[in-house]
């Protein structure tokens, strides 16, 4: 009896880790395990010939605030893990605020996993958090399987999850170092943030003079220097402002184990386009100008930024103060998981880059960040999460259409070139209004189980 294959995937446009071409993809018990030719003669339980449409690995975001337990009015797993799905995104690491309580002893975990449970759409991992007087709780937690720990500079936004100065920040480092794990961090400086003009209102431009390109620069800098001493790996989160670059750029040459990201609005968005009350477009550090924006695109095509993740921390409507505008009262943070490869490949094609670029930078170097080999590229052995993807698609934005749990994006209205048509997670078609199948991933010696 001749073998039987799970399933094969077909395209004229399958994006592998060394380009795109036409191919059948092979899978079987949820992984890939081999290629043909697009038209070869195979055996399978189900074979799918998708045409036009593109194949892609399934994107890894890890930088995704689901705000379950505590907070699940804003969001919780069951509503952010569909929007990943229907986004394309076939696994996120979960931040460790804010929800309540926040994860930073392994028994906060063992509540946020239990929270989670039977609940999520993909594949879910969770970072540990780093605060002032929890430093007994780091081996614990990596222990437990963490996929690295989270601290900030400046004020976070939640009494519960207070910041870190620079000898605590160092501390963690230096612990982390020993135990092979990775610090992200907040990267804006609480000092720089005490002086800068205050500000109260709708004008957007004194909201952005509230929170310079220094806090960011001086706080990239404070984080290079302490890699640099311990020794460790450290990541700057949502990178805003272009000015940190050079600094970045150096410390990579000279062998520092850092690393960068930047989100979609900041690649989106400028800072002269944001009306004065749009509340949508607050987030922290904020969007900044045309300029800005330009050489964060630069940055990643050179390499010098590593990804591109959602920050995705929504809130309820009432909490962005989108009847008063008044950016000092709003909450900081954009509603975009389910929209990030459309809003990124929009600009992407119009600048000249691939969708094997948006891969890359949106799957496979995620996926290398958080440890996850599995993960983030179509090649064999790896688990079979894909993206069937309408490059040439398009889509209007309605909040009121979106998984989120509550319809507030500054998004909203946008026309976007590209459209996640279907998502498999190990090598079974996702299907949100069903029972959800996504694992809850742990960490363990460089890689996840």
């Amino acid at each position: 009896m001749s073998h039987r294959d799970d399933l094969v995937l077909r395209s004229r446009r399958t994006v592998f880790p060394d380009g795109e071409r036409a191919a059948a993809v092979v899978v079987n018990e949820g992984v890939i395990t081999a290629f043909a030719p697009y038209d070869a003669e195979l055996v399978a339980t189900e074979d799918r010939d998708l045409g036009e449409h593109t194949l892609l690995p399934g994107l890894v975001d890890t930088h995704v605030h689901v705000n379950e337990p505590g907070r699940t009015e804003w969001e919780g797993f069951a509503s952010a893990t569909r929007a990943a799905a229907l986004g394309g995104v076939t696994t996120l690491i979960d931040m460790p605020l804010n929800s309540l309580p926040p994860t930073l002893d392994p028994d906060a975990l063992a509540v946020k996993r239990k929270s989670a449970q039977d609940q999520c759409f993909v594949d879910v991992g969770f970072w540990g958090g780093v605060v002032p007087g929890n430093m007994d709780q780091l081996p614990p937690l990596h222990a437990e399987g963490v996929f690295g720990f989270k601290c900030f500079l400046a004020d976070s936004g939640v009494p519960e999850f207070p910041p870190v100065n620079r000898a605590e920040m160092e501390e963690a480092m230096r612990m982390l170092a020993d135990l092979g794990s990775l610090l992200i961090v907040h990267a804006e400086d609480a000092d720089t943030l005490e002086h800068a003009p205050g500000h109260a209102g709708p004008g957007y431009a004194d909201f952005v003079a509230s929170r310079p390109p220094e806090a960011e620069t001086t706080a990239v800098a404070a984080v290079i220097e302490a890699a640099r001493r311990t020794g460790a790996r450290a990541h700057i989160l949502h990178l805003a402002s272009s000015a940190a670059l050079p600094m970045i750029a150096r410390a990579k040459a000279e062998g520092v184990r850092i690393t960068a990201e930047t989100c979609p609005h900041y690649l989106t968005f400028s800072a002269e386009t944001i009306g004065d009350g749009a509340t949508d477009h607050k987030c922290c550090p904020p969007i900044r100008g045309r300029e800005d924006r330009e050489r964060l695109w630069a940055a990643l095509g050179e390499g010098l930024i590593d990804c591109v993740v959602s920050d995705h921390s929504p809130c309820t409507a009432e909490l962005k103060r989108l009847d008063s505008g008044d950016f000092a009262q709003a909450w900081g943070g954009i509603a975009s998981l389910q929209l990030g490869l459309s809003a990124v490949w929009t600009g992407a094609r119009e600048r000249g880059f691939t969708l094997a670029d948006v891969v890359d930078w949106m799957a496979r170097r995620t996926a290398d960040l958080a440890g996850l080999p599995r993960k983030g590229r179509i090649a064999v052995g790896c688990d079979a999460d894909f993206v069937v993807f309408d490059p040439d698609g398009r889509m209007t934005v309605d909040p009121h259409k979106l998984a989120h749990k509550n319809p507030v994006t500054p998004y909203a209205g946008m026309a976007l070139h590209g459209v996640a048509v279907e998502t498999y997670l190990a090598g079974a078609l996702v299907a949100v209004d069903e029972r959800p199948a996504g694992r809850l991933l742990t960490m363990t010696k460089g890689s996840a189980r």
